[in-house]
């Protein structure tokens, strides 16, 4: 009903899954060729070819996921009228962050030779961080239904 500071977090939240569309999951380097995993695919780049990317192998199911999943939380800002609904989903949506952040590592074990001597990019830990937003936003809601009973036991 007030609706204030869980819009935020809740942009954040869908936010940070966009931005795991572009950047890489984990990278690993073997004989001149480093390939990184995207949630867009499987990208191997030829450093003695001048830096030429190229995708070998395409995620589709998990391009579907990475959308589908931010644009719940996008839409969980307009829920603000029915705050136990807009908790639910937001509940909902810690647990398909969970499930594709967990996707994103059977994924990342798509790469030559396997996880092992990978590093990890920045979108390995960017589902951790939609999670934290979430779960402020759920604060920031359960705060709202706070300020409303008190003001209701005022009248």
């Amino acid at each position: 009903m007030i609706q204030r500071i869980q819009s935020i977090w809740f942009f954040l939240a869908a936010l940070t899954l966009v931005l795991m569309l572009f950047l890489p999951i984990a990278t690993k380097d073997v004989a001149g060729t480093e390939s990184a995993v995207y949630t867009t695919g499987l990208y191997q780049t030829l450093t003695i070819k001048a830096g030429i990317s190229l995708k070998t192998q395409s995620f589709l199911p998990l391009i579907i996921t990475n959308i589908a999943v931010a644009f719940i939380c996008l839409m969980n800002i307009f829920n603000y009228k029915k705050r136990s609904l807009q908790k639910r989903i937001a509940i909902i949506s810690i647990i398909l962050i969970g499930g594709f952040a967990f996707w994103c590592s059977v994924y990342g074990k798509k790469l030559p030779g396997g996880i092992e001597g990978a590093s990890f990019g920045v979108g390995a830990y960017l589902p951790a961080l939609a999670i934290l937003f979430v779960v402020l936003g759920i604060f920031g809601i359960n705060k709202d239904e706070r300020l409303i009973r008190s003001a209701e036991r005022l009248r």
